[in-house]
């Protein structure tokens, strides 16, 4: 596997990027973290959710249309909420996946950056971070997962660079969750998805204290500890020991013959 570019790599001597991915890289595991920003040895990669990301697409337009209306979408309203997806100038920009939100973060030298998927405003101006999301489950879907866990911190780094922007944000978060269902007899080339309105009430006070432990990970060449249950160090430390075996029994079995 080739090395991640060298302009994705960490160098102190110029401004640095920090995604929203790679905080939660991070979150999950400073030593993959540290190979992939340092050095650009990243994780193998998974094949693309395309079905997903269609229906991101497709939400968007769908919101986008309330949003030129001024109106709050159906769903919003059956859940009796005065929310209307928001209107503002930057709106494309904080969706595109290599603008988003950007923030320079003073005490570490970063630029933190992150892509929303909607933003809906109260008739205060209070701002909410909103997050599109699909599946196909036999029951509703739910965020308290594992997968949830990482959507919970999504949200929360999106509600921290909105409100270092400037802007009044709500600690309360949504997630539109498109549920595919199998009742029907065919697939007749289509799939039919209910919709669901998920809040969570997002507590973004540990971003700045993890982007302390990133800058002072960034700086140091100690390698760091890997995450409890990183898959990818668990099987890179299992490997390695096995070469090490095999070339020890070899190499015995070796002195053996002479």
């Amino acid at each position: 596997m080739a090395p991640t570019p060298a302009r994705r790599r960490y160098s102190s001597s110029r401004p640095f990027s920090l995604s929203r991915t790679k905080i939660e890289l991070f979150h999950q595991c400073p030593r993959c973290f540290w190979l992939d920003v340092r050095f650009g040895v990243t994780r193998p990669s998974f094949p693309a959710f395309t079905l997903n990301a269609a229906v991101d697409a497709l939400l968007k337009k769908e919101f986008d249309r309330y949003r030129a209306r001024g109106e709050a979408h159906p769903l919003v309203r059956e859940a009796g909420l005065s929310l209307v997806p928001l209107r503002h100038p930057q709106l494309e920009a904080w969706r595109h996946n290599f603008t988003g939100i950007r923030v320079a973060h003073a005490p570490t030298q970063l630029e933190v950056f992150g892509a929303v998927d909607d933003i809906w405003v109260d008739p205060e101006g209070v701002l909410y971070v909103v997050d599109y999301k699909s599946t196909s489950k036999a029951h509703a879907p739910t965020i308290d997962t594992r997968w949830g866990s990482t959507y919970k911190r999504q949200v929360e780094v999106y509600q921290w660079l909105l409100r270092q922007q400037g802007f009044a944000v709500s600690d309360c978060a949504y997630f539109v969750y498109a549920n595919a269902t199998t009742a029907p007899d065919a697939f007749n080339a289509s799939l039919q998805f209910a919709l669901h309105l998920i809040d969570y009430q997002g507590d973004a006070s540990w971003v700045e204290p993890l982007l302390t432990r990133i800058k002072d990970t960034l700086e140091s060449d100690r390698i760091p500890e890997a995450g409890r249950e990183c898959e990818y160090c668990a099987y890179r430390e299992a490997a390695g020991n096995t070469f090490k075996q095999h070339v020890r029994a070899k190499g015995h079995a070796a002195q053996q013959k002479t």
